[in-house]
């Protein structure tokens, strides 16, 4: 019994060493071996999780977004065609082709071409072209707001607003990533424990079945009592269901970061069993983090970005009420038949001969409604400012607990690990006794059982800052979780 309870001694002081695995440089998961370390799955998650490029797939939308607002200013070719004719006469054949070029200032200019033919072509009407061009005129000219709609209109503001879009649509994909690369993390960690709980139980139930095998031995011998043989089943028994349960558990974690698994081509991944999560990483907080990272937060945070563009789009729809409240009053200057006539007689360009020039006017005499839209934008940029201040101080105080969060759970990770290394020594100085006659093959097991538990503990603290701390970097809205 002497001599195997020190192979036993041996066996515990084994499970205290902790291997580390060589992963295997491999372009597939499926035949990989070793580790899949959190920056090789992380670089997965971040180049082929199909929710990931959807959420990239947000700046593209907004791009077309603005294309389809730039559009409202693309350069407009026109034409068109009009004839009659009623019993052998030709009433009318009226001919016209244009292009016309919006531009940003509100000076858009126009030129085509007119002809207006026929024994009933409009004689006295504004389309009459005169015989003595052979019923032809080319035309050129501007028109002019120089009342509402001078200094905005609705296709500026449109495109404006466009553009204020593409940048929110940067901040949406960064706050939906991040949401995905939390689950994912946290997923992960929660893979770290429950792998390295199978993996030590694995070999804490090793141990429990020489105990019991050689307590069985050692009653048949007639040198313990039939209950210490029951109480070393019960203890290979506990372990074995405690084993099993955490076969389950490692299974349904390894399933679940799976789903965040996929390759190049869009095919789903599987972790296969003989693939190990890492060790766990640095376990240490900068003390000056707190700050940067709310400095960071008020700057770059989705959230707050969104509701900072928010009101810039806001704040163009109040331009452009407030530019309603003006008066409409539109000029329209054209020359006729200048510089060049339709028989391509070179004339010159005189502007006080030749010309057409025309205004409209119009005003609403109460302005209810303007202003009623003006006053209802005010509000909401209000609203959005209110927001906006309680948002930010909502996402410093959730940055601020989860700091203490993370400081807390470090501390308590510091204190386990004292623990693991106290329970180590302990059941050095039970193995020490042993030696002296002073102490038992079950006292050690009791021993062994507190430090098992003390491992297990330490397991889950470290997975659990590992996970704080991927928390701490989602509410400071840090791109990537902070992770290059």
């Amino acid at each position: 019994m002497r001599s195997y309870l020190l192979t036993t001694l041996l066996f515990v002081a084994c499970l205290s060493v902790k291997g580390q695995p060589v992963e295997k440089d491999s372009g597939s998961l499926s035949d990989s071996v070793g580790v899949l370390t959190f920056d090789v799955f992380y670089a997965y998650v971040i180049d082929n999780h199909p929710i990931v490029k959807q959420a990239a797939l947000l700046s593209e939308s907004a791009a077309q977004e603005l294309r389809l607002a730039r559009g409202s200013f693309d350069p407009k070719l026109e034409g068109s065609w009009d004839y009659k004719e009623y019993k052998s006469k030709e009433y009318y054949n009226k001919i016209g082709a244009g292009l016309k070029v919006p531009t940003w200032f509100p000076i858009d200019p126009k030129v085509g071409f007119k002809q207006n033919q026929g024994v009933f072509a409009d004689g006295d009407g504004p389309d009459y072209i005169s015989d003595d061009t052979n019923n032809q005129q080319l035309y050129a000219g501007i028109s002019l707001p120089i009342g509402k709609g001078l200094f905005i209109d609705e296709r500026r503001a449109l495109v404006k607003k466009a553009k204020v879009l593409q940048n929110m649509a940067d901040a949406e994909q960064i706050k939906e990533i991040n949401k995905i690369l939390l689950t994912a993390a946290k997923d992960y960690w929660q893979w770290y424990f429950a792998y390295k709980n199978y993996d030590l139980l694995e070999q804490s139930i090793t141990l429990a079945q020489d105990i019991f095998d050689r307590s069985l031995m050692a009653f048949e011998l007639g040198e313990l009592a039939a209950i210490d043989t029951m109480q070393a089943k019960i203890t290979l028994q506990t372990r074995s269901l405690d084993f099993q349960q955490a076969n389950i558990e490692r299974i349904d974690a390894g399933l679940r970061l799976s789903n965040h698994l996929w390759n190049e081509g869009g095919f789903p991944l599987e972790i296969p069993d003989d693939v190990k999560p890492e060790e766990s990483q640095s376990e240490t907080m900068d003390g000056e983090i707190l700050g940067q990272l709310v400095e960071m937060a008020r700057d770059n945070h989705p959230e707050l970005v969104k509701l900072d563009l928010k009101n810039e789009s806001l704040a163009i729809d109040r331009k452009l009420a407030k530019e309603n409240l003006k008066p409409q009053l539109d000029l329209d200057y054209t020359i006729l038949d200048q510089p060049l006539t339709p028989q391509s007689d070179n004339v010159g360009i005189d502007f006080t001969d030749n010309y057409k020039f025309g205004a409209t006017f119009s005003f609403p005499l109460l302005l209810r409604k303007e202003r009623a839209k003006l006053k209802q934008l005010n509000i909401k940029i209000d609203q959005n400012q209110f927001e906006r201040s309680f948002r930010e101080r909502e996402i410093v105080n959730d940055i601020s607990a989860r700091y203490r969060s993370v400081l807390v759970t470090g501390n308590m990770l510091e204190q386990q690990k004292d623990m693991v290394r106290s329970y180590e020594l302990i059941l050095e100085a039970e193995r020490l006794n042993l030696e002296n006659g002073e102490s038992d093959l079950f006292k050690i097991n009791v021993q062994f059982d507190k430090m098992l538990k003390s491992q297990t503990k330490l397991l889950k603290l470290r997975s659990q800052y590992q996970k704080d701390v991927a928390g701490l970097y989602w509410a400071a809205g840090i791109a990537n979780l902070g992770i290059e």
